[in-house]
């Protein structure tokens, strides 16, 4: 039975979830990205979201599994093997290259394209592992940056 995109089967939702009110960006148009120019299609459609929440990206990645009837595998192991392949994946391309500086200025484009989407696989299956594992991962990366700041203080000036 497939799933109307719009709606969330409140049934396998994650009972962790808070209501966020933050208005959802809109959908991408992924009957738009199949039909043409998909670089032109796909920059369009992400012109379109101006700033993005963990939230957010929590949500399209539940809907996203949903509508495929994905959660079936969407396991806390199977999640953080996915997360070890993909950090595998995005450490394949600095292997060899040396220190490299910051910014990147002598990458091609098409390097720097093909990090940030494995950035973004690594980014994306830690927000699924989070989820699966009902952690608020902006709640726990925030704790965490406060207890790194009482272990190793600023020092004063």
């Amino acid at each position: 039975m497939r799933r109307d995109a719009n709606r969330i089967d409140e049934d396998k939702m994650n009972d962790h979830r808070q209501y966020d009110p933050t208005p959802p960006s809109p959908p991408l148009s992924v009957e738009k990205v199949m039909e043409g120019d998909k670089q032109e299609a796909i920059e369009k459609e992400v012109a379109k979201v101006t700033d993005v929440s963990l939230k957010e990206l929590s949500r399209k990645l539940e809907e996203f599994a949903l509508e495929r009837d994905w959660m079936q595998f969407h396991s806390p192991r199977n999640l953080l093997l996915a997360v070890v392949g993909e950090v595998g994946e995005l450490a394949e391309i600095f292997m060899w290259r040396g220190e490299v500086a910051k910014g990147l200025p002598n990458w091609e484009e098409s390097d720097k394209e093909h990090l940030g989407e494995e950035l973004s696989d690594v980014l994306l299956y830690l927000i699924r592992l989070s989820d699966i594992c009902g952690v608020d991962l902006g709640e726990a990366a925030l704790k965490k940056i406060v207890k790194n700041a009482i272990k190793y203080p600023a020092k004063a000036t």
